[in-house]
């Protein structure tokens, strides 16, 4: 996974559009429904804004980020979270929790599907007997027809990002580009530049690679509803139960 270093400046003017509330309540009935604990790891919290609003709904948050730049503007955002630089594949707790999450396509950004299954290897062994694993992944129709080629401009709290996107049907992934400008307060700008790449997984890949490391798939619904897929939908909701 990339170091989003760069990114993680302006993470959070560019996500000023992301619903984190309505998706906070989410997580939280779905992990209300799976599981009577309460201690959740939120693999790739970025900068936390997910993982504070779980927090605050009274689960036992760690957040695990393995961009240092990142968790540092996450672990300004609550100190009653328990902050922690990884991997995502290479998760290691010291204590199986009752539930992993992972938010916001962080699962996609992992770089083959030998990562995607060494990352789900890692929950497993880090989460309990009958533990809850819940996470959203965008799907191959969003990647092949909505970002596909394109590219898109933000112009918003003194950063001007030209997000350019390269799409490689071999493994539906999408190459990302982000030329990124900084304006300080003379009005002057500053550039920096970010790579990160994204793969997505169909359903059936999605599902086998869960039940080849020891979890059975619970629930699989368009994002932010308790609704069936469909053949156009961009982002899904995927629940699973460690065995």
């Amino acid at each position: 996974m990339a170091g989003y270093e760069i990114f993680a400046n302006c993470y959070d003017a560019l996500t000023f559009n992301v619903p984190y509330d309505e998706i906070a309540k989410y997580y939280a009935s779905i992990l209300s429904k799976m599981t009577d604990g309460k201690q959740v790891l939120d693999m790739g919290c970025g900068t936390g804004n997910l993982t504070v609003r779980l927090e605050k709904l009274g689960f036992e948050m760690i957040g695990q980020e393995a961009s240092v730049n990142m968790l540092t503007y996450a672990a300004e955002k609550s100190n009653k979270v328990t902050w922690i630089c990884q991997k995502m594949e290479n998760t290691d707790l010291p204590y199986p929790v009752d539930a992993v999450i992972s938010t916001l396509d962080s699962i996609n950004h992992l770089e083959s599907r030998e990562d995607i299954s060494k990352c789900f290897q890692r929950v497993s062994k880090n989460l309990k007997r009958g533990g809850a694993f819940v996470f959203d992944v965008n799907t191959p129709f969003k990647h092949r027809e909505i970002l596909g080629e394109n590219t898109f401009v933000y112009d918003v709290d003194g950063v001007y990002c030209v997000w350019q996107n390269t799409f490689c049907a071999e493994d539906c992934g999408v190459d990302i580009d982000l030329d990124l400008f900084f304006e300080d307060e003379d009005g002057r700008y500053s550039r920096g530049e970010e790579h990160f790449r994204e793969i997505a997984l169909s359903n059936g890949e999605i599902c086998r690679l869960l039940e080849e490391t020891g979890f059975e798939v619970v629930n699989i619904w368009e994002y932010l509803t308790f609704d069936d897929p469909k053949f156009d939908s961009e982002k899904l909701l995927v629940s699973a139960k460690r065995l």
